[in-house]
């Protein structure tokens, strides 16, 4: 059997990602550079022959996708799976998380202005973040960073393929130390994750709201 089809196959079935070495498994005949080959005549055939879908690079592997271009009319249908929408406040602590990780909440906080701690409890439960490490400050906080999860929900290929903060409206300061946020956080508002209606806006549009509400001055692109 045409090693194309077999490859297109596994990916069909895939509800995540693939690495190559992972479709290689499907078949003894299959390794790396057979199955990269398939990958390149796959996505050449779905481009020449304008197919609804495409190949695309998400969290380090290979996925079949349908074309954003369609999603107005999956929209429509309930039984097309949809990935629960973050509310505004989540997106922007995520926002947060994913240009300044590893990163401990009491930093999230001092950007954001307000108690973190549920949507940052939230955004691990989605799988969004996780625990990195530990900080050095005191009491060794806990220091969070994104996940593949992340890359999926954003169809990103890799963390570096996230706009460069310079390249946004408006961009991230430089991370403040934890031990010169002190203890500001206990003085924050409540948190505000409840609200009754998300709100639909991207990326780079929560890194927005965020900081048109600070003063925070722009980060020198490296």
């Amino acid at each position: 059997m045409d090693d194309t089809r077999i490859v297109e196959a596994v990916l069909f079935a895939s509800d995540a990602p693939l690495l190559a070495s992972e479709i290689a498994r499907a078949d003894e005949r299959l390794d790396e550079d057979r199955v990269e080959a398939a990958l390149a005549a796959l996505r050449a055939e779905y481009d020449r022959s304008d197919r609804a879908f495409e190949l695309r690079h998400v969290a380090d592997g290979v996925q079949i996708m349908t074309r954003p271009e369609f999603a107005p009319f999956l929209e429509r249908l309930d039984t097309v799976p949809v990935s629960p929408r973050l509310s505004g406040p989540a997106l922007e602590a995520l926002a947060i998380v994913a240009y300044r990780q590893p990163i401990g909440r009491m930093e999230v906080e001092y950007v954001r202005g307000v108690n973190s701690t549920g949507v940052i409890r939230t955004l691990i439960d989605r799988g969004l973040i996780t625990a990195v490490g530990r900080g050095e400050g005191v009491g060794r906080p806990v220091l969070y960073g994104t996940t593949s999860r992340f890359l999926q929900h954003f169809g990103l290929p890799s963390i570096e393929d996230l706009p460069r903060p310079d390249e946004l409206p408006v961009v991230l300061r430089d991370r403040v130390p934890l031990e010169d946020v002190g203890d500001a956080s206990t003085d924050l508002e409540g948190d505000d994750d409840g609200a009754d209606e998300p709100a639909p806006i991207d990326l780079e549009s929560a890194v927005e709201a965020v900081l048109a509400q600070t003063d925070l001055a722009p980060e020198a692109a490296e």
